[in-house]
């Protein structure tokens, strides 16, 4: 369940940084109340996940996961290209999320 509980947070977070977004500076008022209820809950969720996970290496992949998840939503949905050093720098990521995943003894597997 640790897996399924992160990636929810990691939706979350990713709906919740596109509700901030799409509230156009807190002028929007149901994007704001999408971003607060993803937000909490995302964190909760990752509450749950520091159970087993230890805090480094969950929020590592939380993050790098979330970095890559917001961006692709930011070329679909919201037109924002991304530059072959932008795209680099997330396959970065991507590859790192992998290597703590594969091959940390931190992660337990």
């Amino acid at each position: 369940m640790t897996y399924a509980f992160l990636f929810t947070a990691i939706v979350l977070e990713v709906i919740g940084t596109s509700a901030l977004k799409a509230s156009e500076q807190f002028t929007k008022l149901l994007p704001v109340l999408v971003m607060a209820a993803c937000y909490g809950t995302s964190f909760f969720f990752l509450s749950l996940v520091l159970r087993t996970l230890p805090v480094g290496v969950a929020y590592a992949i939380w993050s790098g996961l979330g970095i890559v998840l917001i961006s692709l939503v930011g070329v679909v949905w919201f037109k924002q290209p991304l530059d072959l050093p932008a795209m680099l720098g997330l396959g970065l990521i991507v590859a790192g999320v992998v290597v703590v995943n594969l091959f940390s003894r931190s992660v337990g597997h």
